[in-house]
């Protein structure tokens, strides 16, 4: 079978090169071949075609050997050049040679063609795989350089201690964590068994480790050692350090041991830290287990993660245990109301956190008690809430003393409120003409503070000091108080003493307001102008000016002996034109506002 041949013939000679191309077919080849004769044909057909072979000319009109061998080696091929000439001395033969052909020959004994083609080719082939290799080899030696360097760094600059020992117990080499933590800078090589004895190594136990438990020799005797960890006393500062240390033989290919590799790391931090944690969680446990409030953890579905003790006891359970696997659905069968989870489920989810709720929750056996609840929320990295974690304080006892206390000021507040109309009606007995005047007044005021939006207590105080205003009048002679024509001023004069008189039959008495002294106030004025203190402003309580306001509208509105009623609209009149001088500004609107856009009456006045 013939083999192909790609030659490349540098030849201004046709037939020439014909004849070659005969010779290379008798030799058993496929010829395809170009033949060329310039610089730049050459050029051309070197970037053009894969050729295995250059037969060249010595000399040619325009072109010669020099400069083909020159054209090849510019371009960077590896070409069997082969010089076939019909005239060249043997100096010029080996020049050629010196500048890079690989052989030549006559044209008149091309018999030798075929032998030297076949041989170049296959020298050529030689030195392709030579080079491949050598360029592999370069590779491997740059990748193995850069490993080194890789390892070599890593080593350097690595925090644990690094320490190879030879087959004769010598430590000959450590790196630079190693040195440092022991200061042998100076001292290696070192036996490994002089190192040790002059440590303190310690087992975690706190016992003494004997030298032939040593890591580096145990790895000698061909013992691989995983996570060993120890005591040990440092000999430049004193402390005793937590370490770590891992120790294997390091054998060479046939597999003996030559020597042991060590890595100690230092994890007295570690230690530490796990040695805190462990504090902490004893802290956090005995303060979980000895609280006197209860303490949970809980899942969105609705079962007990963890409780404690308090918990259970409070719950009526018998442990912890008891109260997780009893109750499935703490919705239904620990809330009362079962709308109290789902309301603190929705404050946690939007705030994260829930404080101070008061709620009922259920016991084993089917009793109530209330709870003071405190919540927040545990989420995921995703954000998703993972539990619900909070304290319930139980304060059945009190709300049951709240509940009781309760009836109690009711009690008192009813008794309170009899004495009071006791009071009224001692009053009227010795004034028939103001009957009704305290208890149309107080009603007024009382409306009045509810219209500007005063607090429930507010607003009963009023109505309770509302109700007795005039009770310093029972120490005016009754004469005086129902005369029908037109007082003197020594008779008004004693009228006016009714403030300070009020106030002093009731400053001893024990009241949730301050009834004496709302009593004494109202017939001060804001500008100062009324008695019996020419108090100003907000010197005078502000139910004292509610009253004030309520007491001349009922007043004007109503008849007195010494006149007849003067009517609502004068009334109204009065208490507008003087708003902010004598009397309230915010008292005065509140009251307008009734009469004019709520139509509130008073019981008996004139329109």
């Amino acid at each position: 079978m013939e083999k192909l041949l790609r030659a490349l013939m540098v030849e201004d000679r046709e037939d020439d090169a014909f004849l070659i191309g005969e010779y290379l077919k008798k030799g058993g080849y496929e010829v395809l071949s170009e033949r060329v004769e310039t610089e730049e044909a050459m050029q051309d057909a070197l970037a053009g075609t894969s050729w295995d072979v250059i037969l060249c000319d010595y000399s040619m009109p325009r072109f010669d050997v020099t400069n083909a061998l020159r054209v090849v080696k510019e371009s960077g091929l590896d070409l069997p050049f082969i010089v076939v000439s019909g005239q060249m001395g043997e100096e010029a033969a080996v020049a050629c040679m010196k500048q890079g052909a690989h052989d030549y020959m006559m044209k008149d004994n091309l018999a030798r063609l075929v032998p030297a083609v076949e041989r170049e080719l296959r020298e050529a082939v030689s030195r392709r795989e030579k080079k491949k290799v050598e360029e592999e080899n370069l590779a491997l030696l740059e990748a193995v350089q850069k490993e080194k360097y890789r390892l070599s760094t890593l080593i350097e600059n690595i925090p644990d201690e690094i320490w190879f020992a030879d087959k004769q117990k010598i430590f000959t080499l450590a790196n630079p964590a190693a040195l440092k933590q022991f200061c042998l800078e100076r001292d290696l090589p070192i036996e490994v068994e002089r190192l040790a004895e002059s440590l303190i190594v310690l087992r975690p136990d706190g016992s003494s480790r004997p030298m032939e438990e040593a890591p580096p020799l145990r790895a000698l005797a061909g013992e691989v050692v995983m996570n060993l960890e120890e005591i040990i006393q440092i000999p430049a500062s004193g402390e005793f350090r937590y370490r770590q240390v891992n120790a294997m033989p390091v054998r060479d290919p046939s597999g003996s041991i030559v020597g042991s590799v060590s890595v100690v790391r230092d994890i007295t931090e570690h230690k530490m830290m796990e040695k805190a944690l462990a504090e902490s969680e004893a802290k956090y446990r005995n303060i979980f287990e000895n609280a006197m409030e209860g303490i949970y953890q809980s899942t969105p579905a609705g079962r007990f993660i963890m409780v404690n003790s308090a918990m259970a006891r409070m719950a009526g359970y018998d442990s912890p245990e008891d109260l997780i696997e009893s109750i499935q659905n703490i919705g239904t069968q620990f809330y009362v109301h079962s709308e109290d989870r789902k309301r603190l489920i929705e404050i946690v989810a939007e705030k994260s956190i829930v404080k101070g709720l008061e709620i009922e929750f259920y016991k084993k056996d089917g009793a109530r008690f209330w709870g003071v609840f405190s919540a927040r929320v545990v989420k995921d990295a995703e954000g998703e809430i993972s539990y619900f974690e909070g304290i319930i304080e139980d304060i059945t006892e009190r709300k049951h003393m709240e509940e009781q206390l309760r009836h109690t000021v009711d009690s008192l507040r009813k008794a309170f409120g009899a004495i009071i109309q006791v009071m009224v009606a001692a009053v009227e007995s010795r004034d028939p003409y103001t009957a009704g005047h305290q208890i149309r007044s107080a009603d007024l005021a009382r409306t009045m503070a509810r219209e500007m939006g005063l607090s429930p207590e507010r607003i009963d105080g009023i109505r309770m000091a509302g109700s007795i205003h005039d009770i310093g009048k029972l120490s005016i002679p009754a004469e005086i108080l129902s005369k029908p024509t037109k007082l003197t001023v020594i008779e008004f004069s004693l009228i006016k003493e009714h403030a300070l008189k009020g106030f002093e039959m009731l400053k001893d008495v024990e009241s949730p307001w301050p009834l004496a002294e709302i009593v004494y106030q109202h017939h001060e004025r804001v500008d100062g102008s009324g008695y019996p203190r020419q108090l100003k402003g907000e010197e005078i309580l502000l139910e004292a000016r509610i009253l004030a306001v309520a007491d001349v509208v009922e007043a004007m509105a109503s008849h007195r002996p010494y006149r007849p009623a003067l009517g609502l609209d004068a009334a109204l009149a009065e208490i507008e034109n003087n708003k902010g001088t004598l009397y309230d500004a915010a008292a005065v609107d509140a009251c307008l506002i009734l009469f004019r856009e709520k139509g509130y009456k008073l019981e008996g006045a004139r329109l």
